[in-house]
């Protein structure tokens, strides 16, 4: 819903400097209605809308909410970093004006054993498909780095982690060459992105 449908509230709301708190609950799909495709919904991941497997890159909401400059930005995920999750929470709250605070949530739509959501959201941050980052602007002020890459490089491919949910894997069992080329752009698209947040970290951006 904040990536299609939803988005032009919550740009709207995110402009009016106001202090107020959002948080998305990103699964990926429309998760309410069936699980379809969204701009939410990863390369290569099968959906409703998306039977051959999503050919496009998943919209980057963080880093259009940071664009403005005056808006708190947080990507967390529980199950693998708890205290840096309860960190952008405080932040975001105590932040005096607009915050958004976008939250892996793990779905039936993945195709996974829900008892295993916590594990699932390491894997995610581990391999770089869910990067943990904190985006205060008030520390631009102080003459600080106002982005914190907070999770590792990742140190496993995005295949390991793409055969653990049945989106990814029913695609690789169906049309395994198709499979293959969406992977590689998918691991592409993890690469390029940790590659622009860590340029982001070492961005010096003191305001006066």
């Amino acid at each position: 819903w904040a990536f299609d449908i939803g988005f032009g509230g919550l740009d709207h709301a995110l402009t009016t400097g106001r202090d107020i708190n959002i948080l998305v609950l990103d699964t990926g799909v429309y998760s309410n209605t069936g699980g379809q495709a969204s701009k939410s919904t990863p390369r290569a991941a099968v959906a409703k809308f998306a039977a051959a497997g999503k050919p496009a890159r998943r919209k980057d909401l963080g880093m259009l909410a940071v664009s403005y400059g005056n808006v708190y930005v947080a990507q967390v995920a529980m199950g693998a970093n708890p205290a840096q999750c309860l960190k952008a929470f405080r932040d975001a709250a105590s932040y005096p004006g607009p915050s958004l605070i976008l939250a892996y949530s793990q779905c039936i739509a993945h195709g996974i054993d829900m008892r295993t959501g916590m594990d699932q959201q390491k894997a995610a941050v581990n391999c770089g498909f869910w990067p943990l980052y904190r985006y205060d602007p008030r520390l631009a002020h102080q003459g600080q780095h106002p982005f914190h890459l907070d999770s590792r490089k990742p140190k496993q491919p995005f295949r390991e982690f793409a055969q653990r949910e049945a989106r990814f894997a029913m695609l690789a069992r169906s049309n395994p060459e198709r499979a293959e080329y969406l992977f590689d752009l998918a691991q592409k698209d993890i690469d390029d992105q940790w590659r622009f947040y860590e340029q982001m970290a070492d961005v010096e951006r003191a305001i006066v």
